[in-house]
């Protein structure tokens, strides 16, 4: 009774810090538009918003993504993240453990406002003896229940990096699935991506250089095949020791495999090096099934409906009321094709 006493408390406490940063996010909104017309503000800020507008707009009237006072505004949270996301999985699984919303559904990780709360968080579950992972996240989507703000978190990597996250955030707004992480966020994913292409071919400018993104999708794979392996490794009948051997060889070979391809096949290019030479564990791999898994499916669906949004967000809608294994069927034949 005392621990069922306890889990509700805990429980109680993490609701209350969710709607506590949600309200405090809404309360630091303003106009985009106050902003950029204040002389006091920063000018570089105000040249970054102006920039923003132009591709709110763009997604709106363009990419057919929702036309509200979302990322009409502007928020300054005073922290580096939005939210941090604690990932957790089993010590030998891939299954990672979710948390179910009454909005969102049930999604993969759990969010902290707070980078302390989130640490204190995984060091519980790592006292259980999970496998855990801290992300910071730089912006989330509402779903549409509040109008979303740009948040400095959002400000830091260039107009170009604005402008995809406010065309993967709308995405959200515009179809979102209940329970399943993967289909929601390769959707997004998608969108961000063919949307940038478009959003730099209307302003005439070269495509972007394929080679950032060819480097991403093969590290990407190398991650994606890592799991592959893991995921038969832990059905096999092995004692814990020798499954954790098996385990750390699996990352190594993981490492090795990534430095064979920088140092042959990438000219040096050592973007991913902190990433590959951090601790590694279940956890970590996480994301990378959940945020990549069904983007080559969205691209074939968007090619599949001649390149219209229209269409496309139509087609996309039907994938996403159908069960989930007819989804997941539909969306390996489309990743095939």
């Amino acid at each position: 009774m005392l621990f069922l006493l306890l889990n509700g408390c805990s429980s109680v406490s993490y609701y209350s810090q969710l709607a506590s940063g949600q309200l405090q996010l809404l309360r630091a909104r303003e106009p985009v538009s106050s902003v950029i017309a204040d002389p006091h503000r920063d000018e570089k800020l105000r040249a970054h918003l102006t920039q923003s507008q132009k591709a709110r707009t763009f997604a709106s009237q363009q990419l057919h993504l929702p036309d509200n006072k979302s990322y009409r505004m502007y928020a300054d949270i005073g922290r580096p993240f939005v939210v941090w996301n604690v990932f957790v999985t089993p010590e030998f699984s891939l299954k990672p453990q979710n948390h179910c919303f009454p909005i969102a559904g049930c999604v993969a990780y759990r969010g902290y406002y707070s980078q302390s709360a989130a640490r204190g968080e995984a060091a519980l579950q790592r006292l259980q003896g999970m496998d855990v992972s801290i992300g910071g996240v730089e912006a989330y989507s509402t779903l549409g229940w509040f109008n979303d703000p740009i948040m400095n978190s959002m400000m830091g990597w260039g107009d170009e990096r604005l402008a995809t996250l406010i065309f993967h955030e709308l995405a959200h707004q515009r179809f979102y699935v209940k329970d399943d992480t993967e289909f929601n966020e390769s959707f997004a994913t998608f969108v961000e991506q063919e949307g940038t292409r478009q959003w730099r071919a209307f302003r005439n400018l070269p495509s972007d250089d394929d080679t950032q993104a060819q480097h991403r999708d093969e590290f990407t794979q190398l991650v994606l095949n890592t799991r592959t392996r893991l995921e038969t490794l832990y059905t096999l009948p092995l004692p814990p020791e020798q499954m954790r051997q098996r385990k750390a060889a699996e990352f190594d070979q993981l490492r090795g495999e990534y430095r064979q391809l920088r140092d042959s096949q990438w000219a040096g290019d050592k973007r991913y090096d902190a990433w590959i030479n951090a601790p590694m564990n279940n956890a970590r791999l996480l994301p990378f099934g959940l945020y990549d898994q069904w983007v080559p499916a969205f691209e074939a669906l968007f090619r599949q409906e001649g390149g219209d949004w229209a269409r496309f967000y139509a087609a996309v809608e039907k994938l996403g009321a159908l069960p989930v294994d007819q989804r997941k069927a539909a969306l390996r034949a489309l990743a095939g094709s």
